[in-house]
């Protein structure tokens, strides 16, 4: 029986196969690790984790040895999904709603770096790299969601993205504080005073 696939081939392709299912497997441990993390903090158990994404707590160990490594890799996933929305397509979401949301979870990745120098211990220049790396990459990004919302008059064009940057950071500090904290309420509350007002409704006709 002949076949157009010779074993070095079929070994090659079980590889690829076998490397495309591990990345498969990291990022839904990331993705489940994140969203843990925002809801209990990142000493939450990794039963939790494992239960979150329906893989073994060996397999967790295995891409992360130590929580360190996993809190770092949660951050840049976190990272590079926040500055991805610069290279996708307009949503079908209107400006100040794709702001909104991206805001959420800029907020929830806080989250993840307010833990982080924990996680680290003594490696604050580790730390600080990381912390300079999402300002210089996420800036632009939230520049870039401000000037499309204002543009569309949506929202108030006088904003610039470091202020607005450094008052969701400020407004997401009372979470490690203040139990029953709700910061997406703050932020909303903050996201509402950025409104244009609407226009005032028109008359119809001349009473004069």
């Amino acid at each position: 029986m002949s076949t157009d696939e010779t074993p070095p081939s079929r070994a090659g392709r079980a590889r690829r196969d076998k490397r495309a299912d591990v990345r498969r497997n990291e990022q839904k441990l990331l993705d489940a690790a994140a969203a843990v993390f925002v809801r209990a903090g990142i000493d939450a158990p990794v039963r939790e984790i494992a239960a979150e994404s329906g893989l073994g707590m060996g397999t967790i160990y295995r891409h992360f040895p130590t929580r360190a490594d996993l809190v770092v890799a949660v951050f840049r996933h976190q990272l590079d999904a926040l500055a991805a929305v610069a290279d996708l397509p307009p949503a079908a979401d209107t400006p100040d709603e794709v702001l909104r949301l991206w805001v959420h979870r800029f907020a929830d990745f806080l989250v993840t770096k307010h833990g982080l120098a924990e996680a680290l211990h003594s490696d604050q220049a580790g730390f600080e790299a990381l912390h300079a790396e999402f300002v210089e990459r996420l800036l632009p990004v939230l520049d870039q969601l401000l000037k499309a919302s204002a543009a569309a008059g949506r929202t108030r064009a006088d904003v610039r993205a470091y202020d607005f940057m450094l008052a969701i950071g400020n407004l997401c500090i009372g979470v490690e504080t203040f139990p029953d904290y709700q910061a997406r309420r703050m932020i909303d509350l903050l996201l509402a005073g950025l409104l244009q007002p609407a226009p005032a409704p028109t008359t119809g006709g001349d009473l004069t």
